[in-house]
């Protein structure tokens, strides 16, 4: 992997050659659930990054479309990937600079999280679906995540349920699991990281403001990670995407949660909204990814 695909860790998104194996092989993981799961046409990958994970996509009778709110993210998706043939963007995830009803598959993988109100974020994602199409959703599962104050708000199975149906008409939910040895890796490093967090005593890290939290922990994941995972980079652990499996079985350690949604619900004003912002901002080419819209 060129170098130059690099960025600076900071916990908000996953970086080949930085982010440890074990989590990256967990993001494979849903994405592997999602290209089997659709089809071809139109496909649209929201929060997609770098875009290592969404050049995945492309396949003959697809046209793959990537966006992010980061334009260094979509920088370096576009000039590593442009020439592969995906597209990418600059947008809001909570408003979409796409048409109604324009893309056969809808991916949002590790993104509800990141919003303090998901709700809107479902909402677009219902907006932008064709009625016949599906929207592929996942998250981490409240009970087996990893602290991370870039996570503003965890569901457990019955929340991303109940959230998901107030939008679409037919929701699956399951999860995606990992075998033995990989939870136990997970755990391992959680206990290292719980003994690290007791040096917190007074709880500061909860009652400084979020913004404080942020900056504090985006400077100290590296060297917590080489503290914590310094085995986890480069192939050591052996664990790949391979060690991973959807079921429909979800218990308190199941890492993630992984939603299929069809037959949208939408609000006529969104529709609206959402035909009027594409008119001034349409998914872009490989060579010109500076489309932003509101945010």
């Amino acid at each position: 992997m060129p170098s130059s695909t690099k960025g600076r860790l900071t916990g908000e998104r996953p970086l080949q050659g930085v982010t440890p194996d074990s989590l990256l092989a967990l993001h494979e993981a849903g994405y592997q659930a999602v290209r089997e799961r659709i089809g071809g046409g139109r496909i649209l990958d929201v929060g997609c990054g770098h875009g290592f994970e969404s050049v995945r996509f492309l396949a003959p009778g697809r046209e793959v479309v990537g966006v992010d709110y980061s334009s260094e993210a979509v920088a370096a998706a576009s000039a590593h990937y442009g020439c592969q043939g995906l597209r990418v963007a600059q947008m809001d995830a909570l408003a979409l600079g796409v048409r109604t009803a324009s893309f056969d598959a809808v991916c949002s993988s590790h993104l509800i999280e990141h919003f303090t109100d998901p709700e809107p974020h479902v909402a677009e994602l219902a907006r932008v679906v064709r009625d016949d199409g599906q929207v592929c959703i996942l998250t981490p599962n409240e009970p087996a995540d990893f602290e991370n104050p870039f996570h503003l708000h965890l569901f457990d199975r019955d929340d991303l349920q109940a959230m998901l149906e107030r939008h679409f008409g037919d929701v699956w939910l399951a999860g995606v699991d990992a075998a033995d040895h990989v939870k136990a890796h997970f755990e391992a490093r959680r206990k290292r990281a719980a003994r690290l967090l007791k040096l917190d005593v007074l709880g500061l890290r909860h009652r400084v403001p979020h913004s404080w939290y942020v900056w504090a922990y985006t400077r100290l994941l590296p060297l917590a990670y080489k503290l914590l995972a310094r085995d986890d980079v480069g192939g050591v652990t052996g664990i790949t995407v391979d060690d991973w499996f959807v079921t429909n079985h979800v218990d308190d350690t199941t890492p993630l949660l992984f939603a299929v949604a069809r037959r949208p619900r939408r609000d006529r004003d969104a529709d609206a909204a959402g035909a009027a912002g594409a008119a001034s901002a349409t998914p872009s080419s490989p060579s010109s990814p500076s489309i932003r819209t509101a945010t």
